[in-house]
């Protein structure tokens, strides 16, 4: 969800000096990019679907070009975006140069950068009306491992305003939709890029998660979901950081090795941790708690526990012991400050869409949920020397569940993906709130914990919808998740499980 930490109202940036009401009025999604006529490309595209690593395997190999498929890529994306509206800005001209001259362990490979990170010479809009025109200079760290391991941006993911909810209906693009079901949310915040994978306009794209905001659209998308753990991938360039990070960068992908490599190529380095190093399907046998239940007492639906039984079970038939378990926290009290945390970044994502726009605080440029979570903060402002407290002793307490168990498996989501409308920004607010704690019940401990925590799509509605898995563990257990995630690749395989819009 929440990307934006350089401007931490936590860290003393003046409160919302008012907040408007009303509802704001419509708008008109922007103009795409203009395209040139593309130059010719030396050798066709592929015929076939690949994984990243295969695809940049075919580019070295001579089978193609990375002209030719960044050219293959922007054809899918214009017949498959008018169902899903999944694509923020395009930037085309800059793709086919960069194509040009790439170089790195996915050079040539075409992806989407999410709203929420910029990418030199691409609009970083946020997913907000206030951020029209805001191009950015330089790429974010992030994304300039992305650009030095050779991948090529064709332009940005849709995310919801600042990506502060769990479904991707902004107002400045309007709804992104599902590819298994376009009545239905992809999830969010990396809504856009979770739609476009599973559309198979791209094998993977970028996607950050700062409260579920990379396993949720996974899960309702059917694809694979890490979540690093805090501090593995770069955050942030210059600045004090907030109080207690939650958001990390990563990718939402179809194929486990492809998350693996991007990982790999995206680290830190900075000594906080070991290199990930190679990563092979795991042979040592886990002790797995099995909790169902979400932390705060909230519904889970049928179908959601049906398919995490079914994991359960998967991981008993390959030889893991899986025991049942409770997260060791007060799970309302838990919702109640995390939530009074995420809404005081609303707060200043509200001071920073006045800032640059030059307009006062209001519903002409802030969607009505963020000002709702915005006067949620000022509401309860004085209360956040508490929350910051307990927010900083959570990782401590929520590690000690790991002392008697390896993983643990839970929902990622309570139910599976949500109808378009349930959670607009412009919806009602309490009906909005009651759906997103609902739904994104499970994601955000492992945010404030700062542990790693993945999304794997092994199971599915009896009506066809995916239904992922989460398996998290301790900060810094990276490499067993991956491992673990291997063995289930392979044991129950879905990347040819293909949803009804799709370009393959």
């Amino acid at each position: 969800m929440i990307d934006f930490t350089r401007r931490s109202a936590l860290l003393g940036g003046a409160a919302v000096a008012s907040l408007g009401a009303c509802s704001p009025n419509p708008v008109t999604a922007p103009a795409r990019a203009s395209d040139s006529p593309p130059p010719g490309a030396a050798r066709p595209a592929a015929t076939v679907f690949r994984d990243g690593l295969g695809l940049a395997a075919a580019i070295a190999s001579g089978e193609t070009t990375a002209l030719a498929e960044i050219e293959a890529a922007i054809a899918r994306a214009a017949a498959i975006n008018p169902a899903i509206n999944a694509i923020a800005s395009a930037i085309h001209d800059a793709a086919r140069q960069q194509a040009e001259t790439v170089s790195g362990p996915f050079a040539g490979v075409p992806s989407f950068i999410k709203d929420l990170v910029d990418w030199k010479g691409a609009e970083t809009g946020y997913g907000s009306r206030a951020f029209k025109g805001n191009i950015a200079a330089k790429d974010h760290p992030f994304a300039a491992k992305w650009r030095e391991a050779g991948i090529v941006a064709l332009g940005k993911s849709t995310t919801p305003e600042m990506g502060l909810t769990s479904c991707t209906e902004p107002l400045v693009t309007g709804a992104t939709r599902n590819p298994w079901d376009t009545a239905r949310s992809p999830g969010g915040s990396s809504g856009g890029s979770a739609a476009l994978v599973a559309a198979r306009v791209v094998p993977f794209a970028s996607a950050s998660d700062g409260g579920g905001s990379i396993r949720i659209p996974a899960s309702t998308c059917g694809l694979f979901g890490l979540k690093p753990s805090r501090g593995r991938i770069p955050s942030e360039e210059v600045g004090p950081k907030p109080p207690v990070e939650l958001s990390v960068n990563h990718a939402v992908t179809l194929s486990v090795r492809d998350s693996i490599a991007l990982f790999q190529a995206s680290e830190a380095n900075d000594g906080t941790y070991p290199a990930l190093g190679p990563i092979t399907p795991l042979t040592q046998r886990l002790r797995i708690g099995f909790a169902p239940d979400a932390p705060a007492g909230t519904a889970v639906a049928p179908e959601t526990r049906a398919a995490l039984e079914d994991t359960a079970q998967l991981c008993r038939e390959l030889g893991h012991t899986v025991v049942d378990f409770r997260v060791p926290m007060d799970g309302p009290k838990f919702l109640d400050l995390f939530l009074l945390y995420w809404a005081a970044g609303a707060a200043d994502f509200a001071q920073a869409a006045s800032a640059y726009s030059g307009k006062p605080v209001g519903p002409d440029i802030v969607e009505p949920w963020t000002l709702g979570l915005a006067g949620m903060f000022l509401s309860r402002q004085a209360e956040m020397p508490e929350v910051i407290a307990y927010l900083k002793g959570f990782e401590a307490e929520y590690h000690s569940a790991f002392q008697t168990v390896d993983v643990v498996l839970q929902p990622v989501t309570g139910s599976p993906a949500v109808p378009i409308g349930e959670q607009a920004p412009d919806g009602d607010y309490e009906a909005v709130m009651e759906s997103v704690l609902r739904f994104a019940a499970f994601t955000a401990p492992a945010n404030a914990a700062g542990a790693a925590s993945m999304s794997v799509p092994l199971g599915w509605s009896p009506s066809g919808l995916p239904i992922g898995s989460m398996f998290s563990a301790k900060r810094g257990d990276d490499g067993l998740l991956f491992s673990l995630a291997l063995e289930l690749e392979a044991a129950r395989p879905w990347i040819d499980r293909r949803p009804p819009v799709s370009a393959f």
